[in-house]
């Protein structure tokens, strides 16, 4: 049977051991502490410490932000112009923000220059509760009447089967989007409930949030009706001619004395090595304990359980806002099932085995892989993945434009195309991007680059898929007797070789023009008619060749040096890889790299940067390109070309690595006594970066999370190991796969969907609006969130910085994964 939360009052006297004073039970003051922002127990208010993503718009972590009981549950606490704003609608500009502990308060001031609209926002704990207020110097300008409204928004995951109480009328949240009217002939939202007092979740003391409003009413949206990354938002408009303190509003958690939260056992859910190093990392309460023991369980075959090391954690220290202890379990050999426990917490079983990663990186090659797969059908089945889309790829896109998701066209064309000429010939090959649907021409040559020395050094020859480019479909789980490794490989050349073919260089990509088509959802065959677009039809003409729907992707042109060098080491790597596998395109790759590098080696480079569309730093791209190059010629001019960027290398070793160590037995003896002294400094420099958090890992802090950087990192580790045994034992490769697995902070879930026992069921792929998942794809991992909140959600995919998958991290997981194999297997 199971019982209704206990009162708030009653939870509190239980929770205190006092029964006799209700006085004893007001909610603890909200403080003002060292990481400047509100704290009580099982209650954090954030004030503007984050600010909205400049280059991808609204990606909810900005405002005025509440963390209750462990979860960020309400983000975006400001004045906006919309009740229920969209990811690209327009948002303020910060100017600046002040903490002032004398007077217990945080206050952040903002402006819309376009409306020369300047406002500030005033957080003050007034005991137990926090008062919001909206502060302007002047009037709202008469433009902004009845549309500038201060906005608080719901994570709808976390209120999904709740229910809410507007000044005490009952009303349930719902599950699917809802809530919009007819206004005007447009599309309107229509508020769920209005009141001047709404309380959300009003059964459960987990999530249980009362709002009141000094004076003017409440009305809480449904933002998924108009996007369905929305969430659900309680708005009060301004008033009009009134300037000082407009809006207050009073805002209460329910919360329980002494709470804490409950410990997360970080661990590897796929198992471990009988060899390997094997720490599990407990992230606690800093106000809990850490006297009480780990305990590792082995599981017999009749459910019996025997408890195989039980010991007190080692005390790690602080990290985030969280304490850490690490349990190490190296010692445990002996192959079989476990589990551990610490406390009440108690972990899904993993596997200690010879065989933990021999199928690790299956999913991501089998499916993830071939999912992403353009211009052709993919099939899995019973189930279509999705159609042959964009086979009118794709319109020259117009010159001075800056688009969105960080594309740009120069002041020409850079090409023999007119703006908007169709570009024949780019309907072939590459991988959606990530959760998106363009070709990023600097993804394509990187995962072509990984899995070409995935390729080379492991020869992995499985072999899941079929690929028929002539009828432009794949299947999955169906063997062609081709390895799939090497037709991955064909697929991103194949986009890279059409580029050169089409224009003479590569292009920075291919992407939708409306914004109406790039937050689409579903299969990428429903964007387009597959018909090349002609201005000179009829919007609703076609003639079976082209149409009058404006529905191509653009292509985007613009020169760029570092692109071209980029895609040049790709294709001369590819050309290796497809030497036998496909022998034609092999050789078109590699001439065209050559004539590529001749042609940029006799003219000034190109440099038009836009985003991160248009390749990385000038030396880092030559030098792949040479490094490749000489690898697939032996020719001393790449040599050369190596030993004249030594001294860029030397400035950002990490950059460089991978490729400067795998051309070690390409170059002399002084080379290798360079990389050498280089890789030593990396390496004290990495320590400092890993000794800073107890999973022994680069953890990077931005909008990004960095489960890339980490795998970048694990390879590095690699070839320092294989060129230079004696010094680098490359432990860092398993330590990677244990964080992606799920030795990381927040939870312990798998980064890997469909890879260990338990794993991210709930990502940003394309199929993200059906909140599931592609197995085999990583997403980002863990996001920082400033100051001090360590997160990942599982509930909700839409937050990209932390769910999205993104094809060129497959690539690097599908390397390392064999590496931990290849080494494994070395020792034995």
């Amino acid at each position: 049977m199971r019982f209704a939360p206990i009162a708030g009052s009653i939870a509190c006297l239980i929770a205190t051991g006092v029964m006799s004073s209700a006085a004893q039970c007001e909610p603890a003051p909200l403080v003002l502490n060292d990481a400047e922002y509100f704290e009580q127990p099982g209650f954090n208010v954030v004030v503007f410490s984050n600010w909205y993503n400049g280059l991808f718009g609204d990606s909810k972590i900005s405002g005025v932000e509440l963390i209750h009981h462990g979860e960020r549950m309400a983000t975006n606490g400001d004045i906006r112009l919309n009740a229920t704003p969209e990811q690209w609608d327009l948002i303020p500009e910060f100017v600046s923000r002040h903490v002032d502990p004398a007077d217990n308060s945080i206050q952040a001031t903002l402006r819309y220059p376009d409306h020369d609209f300047t406002y500030t926002i005033v957080a003050k704990p007034q005991g137990g509760k926090i008062k919001i207020s909206v502060v302007l110097p002047a009037p709202l300008p008469p433009a902004l009447a009845g549309k500038a409204g201060f906005n608080l928004e719901f994570l709808p995951a976390t209120y999904f089967e709740t229910s809410y109480l507007a000044d005490g009328k009952p009303g349930t949240f719902p599950l699917y989007p809802t809530g919009i009217k007819e206004i005007n002939g447009q599309s309107a939202p229509q508020p769920l409930a209005e009141a001047a007092t709404l309380t959300l979740a009003p059964e459960d003391d987990n999530r249980r949030i009362t709002v009141t409003s000094n004076a003017g009413k409440l009305r809480l949206y449904d933002g998924r009706s108009k996007a369905q990354n929305g969430w659900f938002v309680l708005r009060q408009i301004l008033p009009e001619d009134k300037s000082g303190t407009v809006l207050e509003w009073n805002l209460e958690a329910s919360t329980t004395a002494n709470w804490q939260r409950a410990p997360v056992i970080g661990h590897s859910q796929v198992g471990y090595l009988p060899s390997q190093l094997k720490r599990a990392v407990i992230e606690l309460d800093k106000q809990a304990s850490l006297k009480q023991p780990a305990t590792l369980i082995k599981i017999a075959q009749d459910g019996s359980r025997d408890e195989v090391l039980s010991q007190v954690p080692t005390a790690w220290g602080d990290y985030t806002r969280y304490q850490y202890a690490v349990f190490d379990f190296t010692k445990i050999t002996t192959p079989g099932l476990y589990q551990l426990s610490y406390g009440e917490t108690v972990t899904a079983p993993f596997v200690i085995g010879e065989d933990v990663y021999a199928s690790a990186w299956h999913a991501t090659l089998d499916h993830y892989f071939p999912v992403q797969m353009d211009h052709v059908l993919v099939n899995e089945a019973y189930r279509v993945w999705h159609g042959a889309s964009h086979l009118d790829d794709a319109l020259q896109a117009p010159v001075n434009h800056q688009h969105f998701d960080l594309y740009a066209q120069g002041p020409t064309t850079d090409t023999a195309f007119e703006p908007g000429e169709h570009i024949p010939g780019l309907n072939v090959g590459g991988w959606y991007d990530a959760g998106d649907y363009d070709i990023r021409t600097q993804t394509q040559y990187a995962t072509v680059r990984d899995l070409v020395n995935t390729w080379e050094e492991f020869n992995i020859k499985r072999d899941t898929t079929l690929v028929d480019y002539d009828a432009k479909f794949v299947d999955l789980h169906v063997a062609d007797g081709k390895p799939d490794v090497l037709q991955q490989i064909e697929h991103g050349t194949l986009a890279l070789v059409a580029q050169y073919e089409a224009v003479g260089h590569a292009i920075p990509g291919i992407i939708v023009p409306d914004i109406s088509q790039y937050t689409h959802l579903g299969d990428g065959i429903t964007m387009t008619d597959n018909l090349i677009y002609d201005p000179s039809l009829d919007k609703h003409e076609a003639n079976g060749l082209r149409s009058g729907k404006f529905d191509d992707r653009w292509a985007f042109t613009s020169k760029s040096t570092p692109l071209n060098y980029g895609a040049m080491a790709a294709l001369a790597a590819a050309s290796r890889a497809l030497a036998e596998h496909a022998p034609a395109l092999a050789d078109n790759a590699l001439t065209i790299a050559k004539n590529a590098w001749h042609t940029e080696a006799n003219q000034q480079p190109d440099l038009f940067h836009h985003g991160n569309t248009t390749g990385g730093g000038l030396e880092e791209e030559k030098f792949k390109a040479a490094v490749e190059l000489l690898i697939t010629t032996g020719e001393a001019q790449y040599a050369d070309a190596i030993t004249a960027l030594l001294p860029a290398l030397r400035q950002a070793f990490g950059d460089y690595a991978v490729d400067a160590l795998r051309v070690v037995d390409y170059m002399g003896k002084s080379y290798k006594q360079t990389i050498q002294q280089v890789a030593e400094r990396y390496q004290t420099q990495q320590q400092q970066k890993t000794s800073g958090n107890p999973y022994q890992v680069e953890i990077t802090e931005g909008g990004w999370a960095g489960n890339g950087t980490i795998l970048q990192s694990a390879i590095i580790d690699y070839y320092l190991h294989k060129v230079f045994p004696q010094q680098f034992d490359g432990q860092g490769v398993y330590r990677a796969l244990d964080y992606l697995y799920g030795t990381h902070p927040d939870s312990d879930i798998s980064f890997v969907s469909g890879v260990g026992t338990q794993s991210k069921k709930v990502a940003y792929g394309m199929n993200r609006a059906d909140y599931s998942f592609i197995a085999g794809a990583i997403v980002p991992g863990v996001l920082i969130l400033k100051p001090d909140l360590p997160e990942n959600k599982e509930n909700w995919p839409f937050m990209w910085g932390q769910n999205e998958y993104v094809i060129n991290v497959g690539a690097s997981y599908l390397f390392t994964v064999n590496a931990a194999r290849h080494m494994a297997a070395q020792k034995q």
